[in-house]
């Protein structure tokens, strides 16, 4: 069943990637405001985005939130050439090879994560406390952000966007994973605050990708996201992560190399997509020919 769910979070994954895309392409063009939602395209990608979402909340239900939240970071790899499409130009060299190493470093990982199934549990108290820490980091972030410009305005907006997705997919964790067929269980306040946390992690990507630099932005949410809620479920849910010598230091380096290749994806993607006069337009006549000055 834990294959199954890695298998439902990849195709979850392309989904996810194919909605972001989209919608950073219009966001660019109409900025991160209510008027993107009368654009068709922006609401085509928000719909393939959920149903993207959808598929991971469903692999949670399958596998541990260790192991399916690094999947998130597959999204980079089909997000990268499919925005690069949508720019009307061919993926680079290194953005190929960047998104090999983050596949690479990626299946590093899942393959050395000890494969259990727990139910997982979470308490209120300690679900306040990680919803005080997200928001904090989310207010440290936006204030910060108000500061900088450009790709450090992207990167510090996708910081915050990353840890609320992480949220959500921690609740997904425990209420998906904790009904074990009885859907009594749904009747709790973690149901409710899933829809709530979403509405506001689409808010703040779309604030970090109409800043124009999607790589950047994309990378940010992409791993922010998966070690934090690698940590929450580590932390607070009690999921086993890799431990002796023998496992550590393969993790570690699967881990630089996912870095490394996301590090290099971010830095390559298209920022912005800015007006280029047309070889062969028509250039405006000085004032002084028109007039026949001589």
């Amino acid at each position: 069943m834990i294959w199954l769910g890695v298998s439902i979070a990849l195709v979850g994954a392309l989904g996810y990637a194919g909605g972001a895309a989209l919608q950073q392409y219009e966001a660019v063009h109409g900025g991160a405001n209510l008027k993107l939602v009368r654009r068709p395209r922006w609401l085509i990608g928000g719909v393939i985005g959920l149903l993207g979402a959808g598929l991971h909340a469903v692999a949670l239900s399958f596998a541990p939130l260790v192991l399916i939240q690094p999947v998130s970071v597959a999204t980079l790899v089909f997000a990268v050439p499919l925005a690069a499409v949508l720019h009307g130009r061919r993926p680079h060299k290194a953005e190929i090879l960047g998104s090999i190493a983050v596949a690479a470093g990626l299946l590093g990982l899942m393959l050395l994560i000890p494969q259990s199934n727990t139910r997982p549990v979470l308490s209120t108290p300690a679900a306040l406390a990680f919803l005080a820490v997200v928001g904090v980091v989310v207010a440290v972030c936006n204030f910060a952000a108000r500061r900088a410009k450009g790709a450090s305005k992207a990167l510090l907006l996708s910081v915050g966007a990353g840890s609320v997705t992480a949220s959500v997919s921690t609740f997904v964790r425990v209420v998906g994973g904790g009904l074990g067929g009885d859907l009594s269980r749904l009747v709790h306040w973690f149901t409710v605050a899933i829809p709530v946390l979403l509405v506001c992690a689409i808010v703040l990507l779309q604030r970090s990708y109409a800043v124009g630099y999607f790589g950047i932005a994309y990378a940010g949410v992409q791993v922010v996201d998966p070690i934090t809620s690698v940590i929450a479920g580590a932390v607070l849910l009690g999921e086993p992560l890799p431990t002796g010598v023998g496992d550590v230091i393969p993790a570690i380096l699967s881990a630089a190399v996912l870095i490394t290749g996301t590090i290099t994806l971010s830095r390559l993607t298209p920022e912005t997509t800015q007006a280029v006069t047309p070889p062969h337009a028509e250039l405006p006549v000085p004032i002084s020919t028109r007039a026949g000055v001589r």
